[in-house]
């Protein structure tokens, strides 16, 4: 009987000897430490390998597109028939406030030379600034030619606004200029990114 009750109490105490389980219990923890050592398993942090590896050419945004002009997406289309209504509107509207300007330095009895003065002035800064305007659109200016002109060329508005409106109407403005500089941009980033890959497989050639 001493045995048989005493095999309960071996069986009561079975319970008690629960580190095996606290063992397995741990397992998880040990399972779900192991991302952690696989992440670091490289010895890399995680941005390191793209540390050496050149960044890839972005787009430049232009006024009032952004960068659609790439891909010609994301309201393109409708952008530039804002931007060639828009300038349009606005030289119109130009032109009107110039012509009431115009009336007014006449009706002040200033003579003619001057009222003549005045309409050759406007009309020179106008054309300055359409051409100055256009040639933006296919090439960098000048810094320093640009801050010399800066004041025929605020006198010359409409003449910029005359530039944006026709180019529109074929093109974002300024969108060949950037269209060239980012592919040669982009040419030269792959041309550097397989230079940089070649050159670890020929020294473990070579090794």
């Amino acid at each position: 009987m001493s045995d048989e009750n005493g095999t309960p109490d071996t069986t009561a105490g079975s319970p008690g000897t629960t580190s095996s389980r606290d063992t397995t219990a741990g397992s998880p923890d040990t399972t779900a430490g192991s991302p952690d050592r696989e992440a670091g398993s490289s010895g890399l942090p995680a941005g390191s390998r793209a540390a050496g590896t050149p960044a890839a050419p972005r787009p430049e945004p232009l006024r009032f597109f952004g960068t659609t002009w790439v891909d010609h997406d994301h309201g393109y289309t409708p952008r530039r028939i804002g931007v060639a209504v828009g300038s349009l509107l606005a030289a119109v509207a130009s032109c009107l406030v110039l012509r009431f300007a115009y009336e007014g330095v006449a009706l002040a009895g200033t003579g003619g030379f001057v009222t003549v003065l005045v309409v050759v002035m406007f009309a020179v800064s106008s054309a300055l600034a359409f051409r100055n305007t256009w040639d933006g659109f296919t090439r960098r200016a000048d810094p320093d030619r640009q801050a010399s002109l800066r004041g025929l060329l605020a006198i010359g508005f409409v003449g910029s606004l005359l530039a944006y409106f026709f180019r529109s109407l074929t093109e974002a403005p300024g969108e060949k200029l950037h269209r060239a500089e980012y592919e040669a941009a982009r040419t030269e980033h792959e041309r550097r990114t397989a230079r940089r890959t070649r050159n670890p497989s020929k020294k473990r050639r070579r090794s």
